[in-house]
């Protein structure tokens, strides 16, 4: 064991785990207020459902061994984690509980980013029950085929197909992606999609937690170093250098679009650059990091306004920010791998031709194609048996109130629930203004907004 490599991954761990919290913020401030308290906790959910579930079976799945073909772990090797607990049981230099820690909250991070793509609709305890199908059915035998490592005997992407994806291309943002556009799919638009009343009702929120990603981030790309070393900073720089220029070029196409460069921009910007590098960051230098940062945000700008053009509902850009980022970045080292990276592989720009393309183009279907046909299915018989979508009311309502009981903020006198429909039924002639409060005068030129 490693001292050095331990006190990394335990730190790592730590970041990748922050990364949830921080998605609910992401994801939170980006609905409107009567959604916030529900859109966080389907990312708090998955923390909860996926750590016991990842303990009880879903680390032996993704990693114990191949009971052939590449495709599945034996689910029965190390359920519990029996036979783990050993303190000079290692992984490379670290113990090997931590990595399965380390792996597990990469299985949280993956269900929690599904949600965002059905944000406003979905009943809670239906979503807990669909994370822990979707885990156990798509995201363990993906990470088996992704990252476990055997020397021919691990998974059919890792050790066969020799596909390169260093942090999770593949296994979280394509699988998240595929996934988030199928579910948007079964559950339908919103009852009042593209009529221009789901703008973000917290933006600094949606700031705080794309900075709280960034910082998670380093521990997500760096950490998958397992180890304190040289590809650790190779992989930090990078991310750096791809997540700065996406940002930059999201809001520069932006602004040449739309004559604004948006916070929300500059957030989704970030997170695309964030998703891109992922698989890329030990096979690319700076500078193509950079090429790749420009690259995928704008091409993930521009997707974002396929959803009202195909009429699907991805309610908070999933689709768009990790289904084709993450299809950006994974193809992207077919055409800029250098062998001068970690990695060692040269892509098509660098004299390599097409044969790492090939296999990064394949394993990325493979997983999009999986995803989307079991998530598919999944959702739809969750739909049809104890019901996936709100009631039509509850969504006019706000989930928060139906599903938790609460509100994301109590402001002047509290009033019941009943108050608050009863309210909202009562006829628009009936809702006249009210007269001034004795003493208050309007400013000049009766400026009432800012009275």
């Amino acid at each position: 064991m490693d001292t050095g490599d331990t006190a990394w991954i335990l730190a790592s761990t730590a970041l990748v785990m922050l990364m949830t919290p921080g998605l609910a913020l992401f994801y939170g401030g980006m609905v409107r207020a009567k959604s916030v308290i529900n859109m966080m906790m389907m990312s708090f959910g998955a923390l909860g459902v996926i750590s016991v579930l990842w303990i009880l079976y879903g680390y032996s799945m993704a990693f114990g061994t191949d009971l052939g073909g590449g495709l599945l772990g034996d689910p029965s090797e190390f359920f519990g984690l029996t036979g783990l607990m050993d303190p000079e049981a290692l992984s490379g230099t670290i113990p090997t509980m931590l990595f399965v820690g380390f792996q597990g909250m990469f299985a949280v991070i993956t269900v929690a980013l599904v949600s965002g793509s059905i944000a406003d609709r979905a009943k809670f305890w239906t979503w807990l029950l669909f994370a822990a199908v979707w885990g156990t059915l798509v995201y363990f035998p993906v990470a088996h085929w992704v990252f476990a490592f055997a020397d021919g005997d691990g998974g059919w992407i890792a050790d066969r197909l020799l596909a390169i994806d260093f942090a999770g291309g593949t296994a979280v943002h394509i699988n998240a992606g595929a996934a988030g556009l199928a579910l948007a799919l079964v559950l339908g638009r919103r009852r009042d999609f593209a009529k221009g009343s789901h703008r973000p009702h917290n933006l600094p929120l949606v700031l705080l937690g794309a900075g709280l990603l960034w910082f998670g981030w380093f521990g997500f790309n760096a950490g998958s170093a397992v180890g304190a070393n040289g590809l650790a900073a190779v992989a930090l720089v990078n991310t750096v250098a791809a997540t700065g220029a996406a940002m930059l070029a999201w809001i520069i196409v932006e602004k040449v679009r739309d004559g604004h460069a948006t916070s929300l921009g500059a957030a989704s910007g970030t997170v695309t650059g964030l998703v891109a590098i992922t698989p890329a960051c030990s096979a690319l230098n700076p500078v193509g990091s950079l090429i790749l940062g420009v690259v995928a945000g704008a091409i993930c700008s521009l997707v974002v306004d396929l959803k009202f053009r195909l009429r699907y509902d991805d309610s908070l850009d999933v689709v768009a920010v990790h289904l084709v980022g993450g299809l950006v970045g994974t193809i992207a080292i077919g055409f800029l791998a250098t062998a001068d990276a970690p990695a060692g592989v040269d892509g098509l720009f660098f004299g390599g031709g097409v044969d790492q393309l090939w296999r990064q183009v394949v394993g990325a279907g493979a997983v999009l194609a999986y995803s989307f046909v079991v998530t598919y299915l999944i959702g739809l018989v969750l739909q049809k048996t104890i019901g996936f979508r709100v009631d039509d009311d509850h969504e006019v309502v706000g989930v928060d109130r139906v599903h938790h009981g609460e509100s994301g903020y109590e402001i002047g006198a509290e009033e019941s629930e009943d108050v608050v429909m009863a309210r909202a039924a009562e006829p628009a002639a009936a809702a006249a203004p009210a007269a001034p409060a004795p003493g208050r005068v309007l400013p000049a030129g009766g400026d009432v907004a800012t009275a």
